[in-house]
């Protein structure tokens, strides 16, 4: 048990029955009535972020969850089928726990939190950028660029499809952003 003077950013605790993650706080004392701490959860089960005020002092559960380095391996009927870098340990979770699961290649290195009680998979985390090559994508045409930022779509080398800028090409390699899917850079070979 602790409480919430204990609170910090990316402690995970069990509230309402829910497995959530502190993504944001702040103690308020107020100049009349008791002081409260205001959060911002994120649940780990859906994602969902929330805010909800804590009367300072309250008595939370803490979850312990541990991060663990797996390299993806195959996509099949059960899942995403991933092998632990140290123990060689291979599990399949569910493509519903991966944000932007399309982005993943074979053999790319993933963190996967797990509840450290129940040994399950909460979710799993990217890295923040990944690079893939382009399998297809239609020429630019030269001078239409009525706006600074003239993108196309591309399909790269998992299948996602993102947005590019006109001037990449089929072949080339691209550092794509995992949290929102938008082009980073081009890759030199």
């Amino acid at each position: 048990m602790a409480t919430t003077a204990d609170f910090r950013n990316g402690l995970c605790l069990e509230w309402n029955d829910q497995l959530w993650m502190i993504v944001q706080f702040l103690h308020v004392k107020p100049g009349k009535g008791p002081a409260f701490v205001r959060t911002k959860l994120k649940n780990l089960r859906t994602g969902r972020v929330i805010e909800n005020t804590f009367t300072s002092g309250v008595k939370i559960d803490v979850v312990r969850i541990e991060r663990r380095p797996y390299q993806f391996l195959y996509k099949d009927d059960m899942g995403c089928n991933f092998m632990h870098l140290e123990t060689f340990d291979q599990i399949s979770i569910n493509p519903d726990l991966i944000e932007n699961n399309d982005l993943m290649k074979e053999g790319q290195i993933i963190e996967i939190q797990f509840h450290a009680d129940t040994e399950s998979p909460l979710t799993a985390e990217l890295p923040p950028f990944v690079e893939l090559a382009v399998t297809y994508t239609v020429p630019g045409d030269k001078g239409n660029t009525a706006s600074t930022t003239a993108l196309k779509p591309a399909t790269v080398e998992t299948g996602a499809e993102i947005m590019v800028p006109l001037f990449i090409n089929e072949g080339e390699v691209i550092k794509v952003d995992t949290r929102d899917r938008s082009y980073s850079e081009r890759v030199k070979q």
